[in-house]
């Protein structure tokens, strides 16, 4: 089994990923979808939370070997940036999805350098704004950023794009294709669905007008 099988196994055995694609959920934006990712919930599971981290460690000491400091998103992305950086032996931050209205206007929590080589922590990835955000933030206080690491990635259209377009390097422990095979393989889903969950991928938006 792969590592990206093995991660998603994880999730759906501890149920940080729903798939109903029958009956879908709806997001906070709106739309529909066949597939609902809540990883805090991976917090929860020692061993879970565990082989995560290590992953997470792992991909960054091979994509990104110059890192200096280990920065989370407020709030998912936070605790698994501590324990990477814990791992990894390194400073940690956490940046606020806008700066604070008082005291000092902090986004960033805790202190960097100029020019310090950061990687950015995220939970999942769906489109990639919320994590591209904090990441300029970060830019813009002076952080050299290499790059953003992530649990899982939604692989939709409009998420690839958007890191192309910033030039933002992206690594992620799994994502959405090793998820449905996965969950073909243990009997979560039918056979018969896994048309209509790549069919959501390729669309999102449209999916239920296709």
């Amino acid at each position: 089994m792969t590592n990206e099988k093995r991660i998603a196994e994880q999730l759906l055995l501890i149920n940080a990923v729903s798939l109903n694609p029958t009956d879908p959920f709806t997001w906070a934006s709106g739309m529909k979808s066949p597939i609902y990712c809540d990883n805090r919930i991976t917090m929860s599971y020692p061993a879970v939370r565990r082989e995560i981290a290590k992953g997470l460690a792992e991909m960054i000491t091979t994509h990104y070997p110059e890192v200096e400091v280990i920065a989370g998103t407020a709030t998912a992305g936070i605790p698994h940036a501590a324990w990477v950086a814990e791992l990894l032996n390194l400073p940690m931050v956490y940046i606020r999805s806008k700066a604070k209205d008082h005291g000092k206007g902090n986004q960033i929590e805790g202190r960097i350098s100029d020019n310090q080589k950061m990687v950015v922590i995220e939970d999942l990835i769906s489109t990639g704004g919320s994590v591209i955000e904090a990441a300029q933030a970060a830019a813009n206080e002076g952080a050299d950023i290499l790059g953003v690491a992530a649990i899982f990635n939604y692989e939709l259209p409009q998420g690839i794009e958007n890191f192309e377009k910033n030039r933002l390097p992206l690594v992620t422990l799994t994502h959405y294709s090793a998820l449905i095979e996965t969950a073909f393989e243990r009997g979560i889903i039918k056979e018969s669905e896994i048309a209509l969950l790549q069919e959501w991928k390729k669309d999102p938006v449209n999916w239920l007008n296709n």
